[in-house]
């Protein structure tokens, strides 16, 4: 019977239920565990805000399964040497293609002029088609896919962008530095859904910022890190950039004082694009466990040399 330590103890209160639930479901029968000797446990189920810091004395541990889909605080540890999971949620890409959907028709269709109009103008400005309406996906992992074919689907003229080449029906992919150049030139909406890495930072600069049609749309709800802040608010004091809706920043909760909250063309929405739910982040746990006790390959490996 395998060892399992929940070293998330914050998110205990959320998975006391759901947790041994999905691992009935499973077939898995578990020791589950809030302590045990490092050197008896077989699986640890984790946050990378949690108090376990250093993996040394894990020996027997075969994976660390991550609770959250960013492991951009976790993956540099370098006492971190067993096998890592990241958290691919179905319902957490459900909530991002929603967010990103909403935000995207919102500022196609012109939505704020009407539901703010305290001068109640009538001021009949019919927004295109969706198809004569370019955005750019930047990230074509499994959020930036889910959203990226359901912008298409709604027939968006989509351009994905991602590090190496991609081939998705639907959509054009493009990769590599020309390609992200390529993707935002003209770009109407930019969505960033890129993992925060030493190449992703501040991949909207002013460079880059420079690029999309004049009064574009940022929508953020990807890495705070992504976008230089300078440069976002430089662009939309500029007319550049004509509105950003941004869900993550580089320091969180965003403080009172900073300038995003206050600029009359940022929408602040506190990083709710996606969310973890416990009752199915439980069962993508419970499934890999009962994968790795069969012999199976574990799923949603991170790739510790490219971060992510």
């Amino acid at each position: 019977m395998p060892k399992i330590l929940f070293a998330a103890p914050a998110l205990w209160e959320e998975y006391r239920e759901a947790l041994p639930l999905a691992l009935d479901q499973a077939g898995v029968a578990a020791d589950l565990v809030l302590e045990a000797d490092p050197a008896s446990v077989d699986y640890i189920i984790y946050a990378p805000s949690a108090p376990l810091q250093d993996f040394t004395p894990y020996t027997r541990t075969k994976a660390v399964l991550s609770l959250w889909a960013g492991v951009e605080r976790i993956v540099g540890n370098a006492t971190l040497t067993q096998a890592l999971c990241r958290m691919v949620d179905p319902s957490l890409t459900e909530g991002m293609v929603e967010w990103v959907v909403g935000h995207t028709l919102r500022h196609h269709l012109g939505m704020d002029a009407h539901i703010v109009n305290p001068a109640h103008r009538w001021e009949q400005n019919v927004p295109p088609l969706a198809r004569e309406r370019p955005v750019t996906v930047l990230g074509l992992g499994e959020l930036g896919r889910a959203c990226a074919q359901a912008l298409a689907a709604l027939n968006f003229a989509v351009t994905g962008w991602s590090r190496t080449p991609k081939t998705h029906a639907g959509i054009r992919c493009l990769s590599g530095r020309e390609g992200l150049l390529q993707a935002l030139t003209g770009a109407q909406v930019v969505v960033t859904l890129l993992p925060r890495t030493a190449e992703t930072e501040n991949t909207l600069n002013a460079e880059t910022l420079a690029l999309p049609a004049r009064g574009a749309v940022v929508l953020n709800p990807g890495r705070g890190a992504l976008i230089d802040d300078a440069a976002l608010l430089a662009a939309l004091d500029a007319g550049q950039i004509g509105h950003a809706t941004l869900d993550v920043f580089r320091v969180e909760p965003l403080p009172p004082d900073h300038p995003f909250w206050h600029h009359p063309r940022i929408t602040v929405t506190p990083h709710i694009a996606a969310d973890t739910r416990a009752g199915s982040a439980a069962r993508v746990i419970a499934d890999n466990i009962r994968r790795s006790e069969a012999g199976a390959p574990l799923l949603h490996l991170v790739d510790r040399a490219r971060g992510y």
